[in-house]
């Protein structure tokens, strides 16, 4: 095949969640899908997924019953990896798991056609680790859909140090095709969004064993105009996702600030999927309901680790979760991770569900100047995790905001 890297006909690995997503993406944007699990109930049950979802598109006269035939007619469940030699795009969606994506990468390499795009839909792993498995890491390149894969409109296409940028223009492409608003990050643990959303949560969390309670915290950054606060949405995408990844890395189980999310999963409260989390959830509702119960467990937990509870503020709660992404957001522009401000933006607005015109833009807004001056006073009181980026000190230096920086230079 030429370097223009023409997808005509596309393959999945992975029927779960984000496998089934990303099918019905392809397949309502006309592109042909070989789908490909170990387990074949799981493309059955990801094909009746795909087909209850078209049923109600149909009933809602959004589609034509013709239309979800069609879509349905373009997913074919294979059986093996010899099944996929022809595809020109392979997208691996299975959990996130370093050895296991270099095994499926080893396999791909060895059976994929030469000039097949190899993706990853990794939210956080090394896209450079699982390439260097293959003799074609040019040709490898992460896909990172957000969940729902069909409904969410982000992708974020992560380039390796070896990517071809033919390929990331196809990647990009591809994105445009399927009606995603796509932003391209450079390869770093999280890429833009989730390297950011790390620290936001940290601060969220931090603020809980120092005082605060969980529907204090989602109040106010609702009130801000989030979509919803962290909690809220950890209890949408189950608070034992994290939990169970720390069991399988064997590591980060005993930092102070997650200690009140191993509490919750012990009790076998994960979210809205179990009817308790952070809230409680009346029998099929997704209505989060305050419970008191939570409080209590995380002012033990507190008290437990040692920490004096006092009253945090609703400013102080605002203050520290939007400066604790827009100083991540500056370290990513100045690693070059991201091009521009903008392109985080468009990653926590359509994302994050940050409101207005994203973090980079409302640090603008604020002035820079101002942001360092709060930075330097969060870092007198809590410590050197509060350091400016240099970036930032640079641009308060030359008088410029982050809307300057192109490429990691202002």
């Amino acid at each position: 095949m030429s370097n223009n890297y023409k997808i005509e006909q596309a393959a999945v690995i992975g029927a779960g969640t984000m496998g089934r997503g990303i099918v019905i993406s392809l397949a309502n944007a006309g592109i042909p899908v070989l789908w490909l699990d170990n387990n074949p109930d799981m493309v059955a049950a990801g094909l009746k997924m795909a087909e209850d979802t078209w049923a109600q598109n149909v009933a809602k006269a959004r589609i034509t019953p013709g239309e979800a035939s069609l879509r349905r007619s373009r997913i074919q469940a294979v059986s093996g990896y010899a099944d996929l030699a022809e595809v020109d795009l392979v997208i691996e969606a299975v959990y996130e798991n370093l050895e296991l994506k270099q095994q499926i990468f080893r396999t791909l390499d060895s059976t994929v056609k030469q000039g097949a795009i190899l993706a990853s839909n990794t939210s956080a792993l090394d896209i450079d680790a699982i390439a260097a498995v293959t003799e074609r890491p040019q040709d490898v390149l992460g896909l990172h859909f957000f969940s729902p894969a069909h409904i969410m409109k982000l992708l974020e296409i992560v380039r390796g140090a070896k990517t071809a940028p033919a390929v990331l223009d196809a990647a990009v492409a591809l994105g445009q095709r399927i009606g995603k608003i796509s932003v391209v990050a450079g390869n770093c643990d999280g890429f833009i969004g989730n390297r950011m959303l790390h620290t936001y949560v940290f601060e969220a969390r931090s603020m809980l064993l120092e005082g605060a309670f969980p529907h204090q915290i989602d109040s106010v950054l609702q009130g801000f105009g989030f979509a919803m606060g962290p909690f809220r949405m950890y209890d949408v995408v189950g608070i034992d996702l994290e939990w169970r990844a720390r069991e399988l890395a064997g590591k980060g189980q005993d930092v102070d600030q997650v200690q009140v999310d191993n509490r919750l999963c012990e009790l076998g409260r994960f979210g809205q999927k179990s009817g308790q989390g952070y809230y409680q959830y009346a029998p099929g509702s997704r209505q989060a309901e305050h419970d008191p119960l939570v409080d209590d467990l995380v002012q033990r937990e507190s008290e437990r680790l040692g920490y004096q509870r006092r009253n945090v503020g609703a400013e102080e709660i605002l203050e520290r979760c939007l400066l604790a992404l827009v100083n991540e957001g500056a370290k990513i522009l100045e690693e070059n991770i991201a091009a521009n401000s903008r392109d985080i933006d468009l990653v926590y607005l359509n994302g994050y569900g940050f409101p207005a015109d994203g973090p980079m833009a409302w640090a603008d807004a604020q002035g820079v100047a101002h942001i360092r001056e709060r930075l330097l006073h969060l870092r007198e009181h809590l410590g050197e995790r509060w350091q400016p980026a240099k970036l930032i000190d640079r641009l308060v230096a030359d008088g410029k905001q982050f809307s300057d920086v192109q490429e990691g230079k202002a």
